[in-house]
């Protein structure tokens, strides 16, 4: 009785890890294989920008990165 248990468990398995390689395959060559993933590149790209804003002024270099920026403005237009 366990033996047969078993045996249908393993080939419920066996069926279930063959529909989901099919559909992830499916996925990977199909039209849509990259539905969805702008957006979660976007996100990833604000999350990294918002963090970065959130260092420089954590760290009170906000001033000094506007007077550099100041500076190297007036060097090229030549005004100091």
């Amino acid at each position: 009785m366990a033996r047969n248990w078993t045996l249908r468990a393993t080939a419920g398995m066996e069926r279930a890890l063959a529909t989901w390689a099919q559909t992830v395959s499916g996925r990977m060559r199909g039209r849509d294989r990259d539905a969805g993933a702008g957006f979660v590149e976007y996100a990833g790209l604000m999350i990294l920008i918002a963090g970065i804003f959130t260092l420089i002024d954590g760290l009170g270099l906000d001033g000094q990165i506007s007077g550099a920026i100041g500076d190297a403005v007036a060097d090229v237009v030549g005004g100091g």
